[in-house]
């Protein structure tokens, strides 16, 4: 019989140094994000900058289709609540945007100038504002922090709205984070301040899903073993608690190239975020 246990908490949940050329993330996604972005508003298809609240980093892009958007997706970025923007992953909204769907991507107060419980408000306001402006299905996506802040939001405490919660059709959660509490072990926590308390309340594996809720956990097969812990945790608990889950193992992606597939409107990620 095989036991496993956990010593080096800052190795299980650290991505680039596991990865062939993996120092090259974040900067890779810039050039992409900015030539999307540059693409679209030559067409007008891209509202830059809106605000949804009071705070200097409360404000989210909005990617729109040729025509009519037939609804909304919203991506919550990365990057351990302490770094990133929204400016890094324009590019990933073109998978929807080719299917016809609106695309929102927010920007958010870093810690540790806030804490989670903080962040997801601000991202329940982005996620409010975008859909007062799009019509039609709410569909929510987020990589690795944004994961957690993703289905953070379709838990029965959601900061979003009763009548903007009617309206998601769908969560996908890439490489989330969906139990806090392993994070609380890593150096990082000096600046993101989760205690037990917050851990429980803002941690979507120790919460219940909203009612009607469909989930899908999308992980990479070369990610690090948490990482895939993490993506089968929250679809096995929520099962369990009457929502409608989904655990998906994508071969051969890494913690970073996991999102490549949202720039393809054929891909499946894409496919299965925007499907019915």
């Amino acid at each position: 019989m095989s036991y496993f246990r956990i010593t080096d908490w800052e190795s299980a949940y650290t991505s680039d140094a596991y990865v062939v050329g993996g120092d090259r993330w974040p900067a890779a996604w810039v050039e992409p994000a900015q030539t999307f972005r540059d693409s679209l508003a030559t067409t007008g298809r891209a509202k830059l900058d809106l605000a949804y609240g009071s705070g200097e980093r409360n404000r989210f892009d909005l990617f729109l289709p040729a025509g009519t958007p037939r609804g909304l997706v919203v991506f919550i970025h990365g990057g351990y609540w302490l770094e990133l923007d929204k400016s890094y992953w324009s590019h990933l909204a073109a998978g929807p945007i080719a299917n016809g769907y609106a695309v929102a991507i927010p920007s958010y107060t870093l810690c540790p100038g806030i804490h989670l419980s903080g962040i997801a408000k601000e991202v329940a306001a982005a996620i409010g504002k975008a859909a007062d402006m799009v019509d039609g299905p709410l569909m929510l996506t987020g990589h690795s922090a944004g994961g957690q802040l993703a289905t953070r939001i379709v838990t029965t405490t959601s900061p979003l709205p009763a009548s903007i919660q009617a309206r998601i059709r769908h969560v996908v959660s890439i490489s989330g984070v969906h139990d806090l509490r392993p994070i609380m072990k890593r150096a990082m926590n000096e600046y993101l301040r989760i205690d037990a308390a917050e851990a429980a309340a803002e941690s979507p594996a120790l919460l219940e899903p909203a009612d009607n809720v469909r989930l899908t956990c999308w992980v990479g097969g070369a990610e690090r073993a948490e990482f895939i812990r993490q993506n089968a945790l929250l679809a096995n608990i929520w099962t369990g608690l009457g929502a409608a889950t989904a655990a998906v193992i994508e071969p051969d992606r890494n913690h970073f190239t996991i999102l490549d597939g949202l720039t393809d409107p054929m891909h499946p990620l894409t496919r299965t975020l925007l499907s019915e």
